[in-house]
């Protein structure tokens, strides 16, 4: 089994007026943060069924089909990496992805391929490890292994471990981008439907310095009498 094997099965099915609509909405424009970024305008449920033909496909050759310019062949190497890490018994076996994983976060580009895999590798990997290593990624001046670390906790959220969670979104308050005030207020979200007292008492701490996008998100799932509570408290 190779890679170009799976590109071609992905390109078999492409869809040109489809990868245009993905396109746009993957902000690939100039400036954009999916700049330059290609598609072939398949679906993921399509994606998903060519991963499972190409299960047995070596790191190696996972690899090369990362380092594709295509976003589909990107997602596809990580859903089968995904598939694989589930099926790894051996400690030093789920080692050898996660290491790999991390060396080829640069290829992890985009918010699709982040939130499909985080969780799934890193936050499985690390659910009764020492957790450092999503606190440099959170340090990193990639947007993307940001997220990376905001998403692993989304493992740790639905064991009711929420103190890492709630840490990162200490530290990334004051994030820039828009795309890490949803990732956060996703994963606050997440807590609160755990345990909406945890999720409410950090509100009550900095509900009033959260980036607005951060805040609906979080409160999404409120009675509107507390989502306007939260949204008008100065």
């Amino acid at each position: 089994m190779k890679a170009s094997d799976v590109k071609k099965e992905l390109q078999s099915v492409a869809n040109p007026e489809k990868a245009l609509l993905l396109q746009g909405f993957f902000k690939t424009g100039e400036g954009e943060y999916g700049e330059g970024d290609l598609f072939l305008g398949i679906t993921v449920p399509q994606q998903r069924v060519i991963a499972k033909t190409y299960k047995e496909l070596s790191l190696a050759e996972i690899e090369t089909l990362l380092y594709e310019p295509y976003h589909e062949c990107r997602l596809t190497a990580l859903i089968i990496l995904v598939n694989r890490f589930k099926k790894t018994k051996k400690e030093e076996d789920r080692k050898e992805i996660v290491d790999f994983y991390l060396r080829n976060t640069a290829y992890i580009n985009n918010w699709d391929l982040v939130d499909s895999s985080a969780c799934y590798i890193l936050g499985e990997y690390l659910l009764n490890k020492d957790r450092t290593l999503i606190y440099h990624l959170a340090e990193s001046d990639s947007m993307w292994e940001q997220r990376i670390a905001v998403l692993t906790t989304f493992t740790f959220i639905r064991n009711d471990d929420f103190a890492d969670n709630l840490l990162l979104a200490e530290k990334l308050l004051n994030h820039k981008h828009d795309l890490m005030h949803k990732a956060i207020g996703w994963m606050l979200r997440e807590v609160g439907k755990r345990n909406k007292s945890v999720l409410v008492d950090f509100l009550m701490q900095y509900s009033t310095q959260m980036p607005r996008t951060m805040l609906r998100y979080a409160i999404e799932k409120f009675p509107e009498e507390e989502r306007q509570y939260f949204l008008k408290r100065k």
